[in-house]
């Protein structure tokens, strides 16, 4: 019998994450047994770095990582590209021989889902509440579709000059405004990100009120559990354009799986099981 793969997600309230099915179920597509274990440092009694010293030694191929740890886990990792040691922040890392190697799949998902759902239309000047790991991700992925002004509001805001500064160092003519009040931040702006968990199970509520949300074309919520958060609730309201983030879920669990085993994924189908609640087992 072919020996499991064995791989896990370390974060803070994941336990309604949907990652270990998806990786169970490109598994079960090429016939590999998988295992995925959601690791909270917490519950597992350790600190972040020693859960991830833990991890390096225990057999896992790989890992994921998600909020709040993927700016720390960088000091920890190999990284190749360049433009993933810009951003500063890492969800994907595999564990080699010679190493850790971190990668970023949640700006190849963010790029991915912003084209599936406004092709190569211009983001616009566009509000980014949230400059953490996710946020680093996704304003890179906006200069990328060609963002020319990006507005970061970030409760800490020199976490936020600390990204414009890396912004603009990769893209010399973007404007970058930093503040940390969502709201007064917000007139103008066509694109409307929440990079926060503030919506997701847990963490209910919005980061932006309602009536601040007229006069924007799109919205995106890197949230995805729930998939209908109240912001993008309130997006919908207001008339603008609507990227899920169940679409930056899927899209970076696709490039995940392929860094971690390099095989082919049927996307239809992976979607269709996780729509139907399947699971591999």
């Amino acid at each position: 019998m072919t020996e499991p793969l064995r791989l896990g997600l370390i974060g803070d309230n994941i336990a309604a994450s949907q990652s270990p099915r998806l990786h169970r179920l490109a598994g079960r597509q090429n016939g590999r047994p998988v295992t995925y274990d959601s690791l909270i440092p917490a519950l597992e009694g350790l600190d972040f770095d020693a859960l991830f010293a833990r991890c390096a030694v225990s057999g896992y191929r790989g890992i994921n990582v998600t909020y709040p740890y993927k700016e720390r886990v960088t000091d920890k990792l190999r990284i190749d590209d360049p433009l993933v040691r810009a951003m500063g922040a890492v969800n994907t890392v595999l564990f080699d021989a010679d190493g850790p190697r971190g990668f970023n799949t949640d700006y190849s998902g963010f790029v991915a889902a912003y084209r599936s759902v406004r092709g190569t239309a211009a983001p616009g000047p566009v509000l980014m509440i949230g400059a953490g790991g996710v946020g680093r991700a996704i304003a890179f992925g906006l200069i990328a579709l060609g963002a020319t002004e990006i507005r970061l509001a970030d409760r800490d805001l020199a976490r936020a000059d600390a990204l414009a500064r890396s912004l603009r160092q990769a893209q010399p003519g973007v404007t970058v405004l930093t503040g940390t009040d969502a709201a007064a931040m917000a007139d103008g702006a066509d694109g409307l990100v929440n990079g926060t968990p503030v919506g997701m199970v847990g963490y209910d509520g919005t980061p932006l009120p309602a009536p601040l949300m007229q006069g924007a074309a799109w919205a995106f919520d890197a949230v995805y559990t729930p998939v209908q958060t109240q912001f993008l609730t309130d997006a919908a309201a207001a008339g603008l354009q609507i990227i899920s983030g169940y679409e930056l879920f899927v899209g970076q669990g696709v490039d995940a799986w392929m860094l971690f085993t390099g095989l082919p994924l049927d996307e239809a189908r992976l979607r269709a099981d996780l729509a139907a609640g399947r699971d591999a087992e």
